[in-house]
């Protein structure tokens, strides 16, 4: 089963997926299991479980005061603006694992150094990261030695799947799911970033963080 673990619905504030736009897209690209990450958001996942079509993870990209933390199998909202540890913390009060997210991306990556042991793990592939980061994070990654994550990071649904992770067919709940990936019972796949659409991440990045007043999401 291909499981895609970073995606972004319309609770997020640059996401413009709804969550049956999701559900929809993620059949047409094979993708069995999702978990919606939103912006320090987690109502996509009540969504999806009520359509039932597809197995989804509760989920959260939350904003820590130094980068993104992707949040699994929550049973709560995380708060943003936490640091880095506060963050991780909280993710685990609510029984869920910390995993550092495109931790080499500008603006919103924690960065290689901010991987701390108390991580559970590292997002190893992002199709929104151009392949040398990726090169950069999987590494990273494995030598962190812990979980390893994939996703498209999708912000509109021809984007789900683009990124991946595949986990045993036997999976039927989003449980199982996490078991799997805590096992390290995991294949990555995907596609990076190429130049160009970088170019244009970068200037519409640029031109939000500016619009927001230089505050991350």
């Amino acid at each position: 089963m291909k499981v895609d673990l970073h995606v972004h619905s319309y609770y997020s504030d640059d996401g413009q997926s709804t969550p049956e736009q999701i559900v929809e897209s993620a059949l047409n690209n094979g993708i069995g299991c999702v978990a919606v990450s939103d912006h320090n958001e987690w109502k996509a996942f009540f969504d999806l479980e009520k359509d039932g079509r597809i197995i989804a993870v509760p989920a959260e990209e939350v904003s820590s005061s130094d980068g993104h933390i992707l949040a699994y199998g929550i049973s709560s909202r995380i708060e943003q603006g936490l640091s880095i540890k506060e963050t991780i913390d909280a993710i685990h009060e609510a029984g869920g694992i910390a995993i550092a997210a495109h931790p080499y991306r500008w603006v919103t990556g924690i960065g290689p150094k901010n991987v701390i042991d108390d991580f559970d793990g590292v997002e190893a592939f992002n199709a929104r990261s151009m392949a040398g980061d990726n090169f950069k994070s999987t590494r990273l990654a494995k030598r962190f030695g812990k979980i390893i994550t994939a996703g498209s990071d999708a912000h509109s649904p021809g984007h789900i799947g683009e990124a991946y992770v595949e986990i045993p067919d036997t999976c039927r709940t989003w449980q199982d799911v996490m078991t799997a990936l805590k096992e390290g019972n995991v294949i990555v796949g995907g596609r990076s970033r190429t130049i160009i659409g970088s170019i244009r991440y970068a200037v519409r990045t640029l031109s939000h963080w500016t619009f927001r007043g230089f505050r991350r999401i």
